[in-house]
């Protein structure tokens, strides 16, 4: 069986990742399942008891299996529009392991800290700030296209819709 493709979606909170894949996913020639971490966060997997003392192993945890799921969806086949905020240096590396095998399509989604913050305070389920907390993702990977969400959709989605078709494979080297 032949591996899936990957396209991911890498920006901070607020930057309009989920409204672009959801876009996407119409958009593109092919069919691709929508995969993101707050799916699973939101349907209440992550443990209700915490430990303070834990929280932060426990995170480590959570992201290190997100990112393990990421790979077995896509050695099963499935092509995978992945939503995520890449936060540290460390998961990109093991992304990049990790996925190394597989055709994976960086895209690096950007928004300006304006408009960041304005997103940020109109969803009301967002701390203020944490957009700007999460600029560093952009640090930690290399893209093989960025995109800027305030400019018009239908340019956006364009952009990586022609972006796609025109790529060539890209395997990250370890």
């Amino acid at each position: 069986m032949e591996a899936g493709r990957i396209i991911l979606l890498n920006g901070t909170s607020s930057s309009g990742k989920s409204t672009l894949a959801r876009v996407l996913r119409t958009a593109l020639p092919e069919p691709f399942c929508y995969y993101a971490s707050d799916q699973l966060a939101d349907a209440g997997f992550r443990t209700i008891k915490r430990d303070a003392r834990r929280h932060g192993l426990e995170r480590a945890r959570f992201f290190d299996g997100f990112h393990r799921s990421i790979l077995s969806f896509a050695e099963a086949g499935n092509d995978l529009l992945v939503e995520h905020i890449v936060e540290e240096e460390s998961w990109a590396r093991s992304l990049q392991q990790l996925l190394a095998p597989l055709d994976v399509f960086w895209i690096g989604v950007h928004a300006p800290m304006a408009e960041l913050e304005r997103r940020e305070l109109q969803r009301g389920d967002r701390s203020p700030g944490e957009a700007v907390f999460h600029l560093k993702t952009h640090d930690y990977c290399t893209y093989d296209l960025t995109v800027d969400t305030s400019e018009p959709e239908d340019v956006v989605v364009e952009k990586i819709v022609t972006a796609w078709r025109g790529r060539t494979r890209r395997a990250f080297k370890a």
